[in-house]
């Protein structure tokens, strides 16, 4: 949970973990997400409200002293969606607060602000994360061109199921990326899929295939495998499909600005690739902080700070959306800039 000013400042913002829990079955389980969910929400709730009031040089705040609540209702796993949907309508309920609901994957969008106040449409973003792999043409704020998706996995998955079939633990992007640093990305041939395929189309199933495929070939010949340079093989060829399509994508629309957002753009390969091939390109490369990558609510303020100012609520019928496309609940009217102190 996050409490944003009138302003677009971050005045608090708490993040609850459960991977500790997750990380014992090598990926999350649903079931588990949603009771993590409904224990911490109330403990999160107060923090925050404790956090904010520090900010504002008192005990803490209490929620009259909002104006509004802004909550993710899609896309991601309905069980933690929904606890999270009926926490900000029961709150709205008890306090004749406005509801305003949120894209996540608008989240993660707009939290390239954080990093470029002055970004403005259009321009070019890849989205990925653990659930999404997906290039979207920004032609105004509100208005998304997904230019393609991935028909398989996403990238954050195959970071997770190939550490995994490592035996490196959960999740995957943090420990394939200090892996990989210290390996040789050239050192094994993995199939960069759909490279060639003339659309922006992603498939990571067959290169978490290839690598699993490569690990029980040398464990079957009994060679030992060297971890870094599997992990930095494996990682090179996730890249270099992202930025092939991002550039010809850009290329296509004639834009100047390109960003990033998801937990994977906390990737640091990743976000050198990007801004060495856009930077010879004369193309401007924008990745959230690090501590925007991951999920986090300071990302959702922006987006409900600007419907607020726009007037666009819900009604408290509001219904958690799984599969929400991207510009739900979206305004055409632009952000305000954000600012998020370190």
């Amino acid at each position: 949970m996050a409490i944003t000013d009138a302003h677009g400042a971050v005045c608090a913002s708490v993040v609850a973990t459960s991977i500790d829990f997750h990380a014992r079955f090598g990926g999350v389980v649903p079931e588990i997400a949603s009771r993590k969910h409904v224990e911490a929400i109330v403990g999160v709730f107060e923090e925050t409200l404790a956090k904010a009031g520090e900010h504002f040089g008192c005990d803490t705040l209490v929620a009259s002293d909002l104006a509004a609540v802004g909550v993710t209702a899609g896309p991601g796993l309905v069980g933690a969606l929904v606890v999270g949907v009926a926490f900000a309508k029961g709150l709205c309920a008890a306090t004749d607060l406005p509801l305003v609901p949120v894209h996540h994957l608008e989240g993660h969008l707009l939290a390239n602000l954080f990093e470029t106040p002055d970004l403005e449409p259009p321009f070019v973003a890849s989205l990925v994360s653990g659930g999404n792999t997906m290039l979207v043409h920004v032609r105004a704020w509100g208005d998304y061109e997904i230019l393609g998706t991935t028909i398989d996995d996403a990238v954050g998955e195959a970071f997770d199921k190939v550490s995994k079939a490592l035996g490196l633990g959960y999740p995957g992007g943090p420990v394939i990326s200090r892996l990989a640093a210290q390996g040789n990305p050239r050192a094994i041939h993995f199939p960069r899929a759909m490279l060639h395929s003339g659309d922006y189309s992603f498939s990571l199933s067959g290169l978490k295939t290839a690598v699993i495929t490569y690990i029980e070939g040398e464990n079957r010949a009994g060679r030992s495998i060297n971890l870094a340079d599997l992990a930095a093989s494996f990682e090179a060829a996730v890249i270099d499909v992202q930025v092939a399509k991002a550039v010809t994508a850009v290329e296509q629309t004639g834009v100047s600005d390109f960003c990033v957002g998801g937990g994977v753009a906390a990737n640091p390969d990743l976000r050198a690739a990007y801004k060495d091939t856009f930077g010879k390109m004369g193309v401007r490369v924008t990745v959230p902080p690090m501590r925007a990558c991951g999920d986090n609510a300071a990302m959702i303020g922006i987006a409900a700070l600007r419907s607020y100012r726009a007037g666009f609520f819900a009604p408290l019928t509001l219904d958690a959306q799984p599969n929400a496309p991207l510009g739900s609940w979206s305004v055409s009217d632009a952000p305000v800039c954000p600012s998020w102190e370190k």
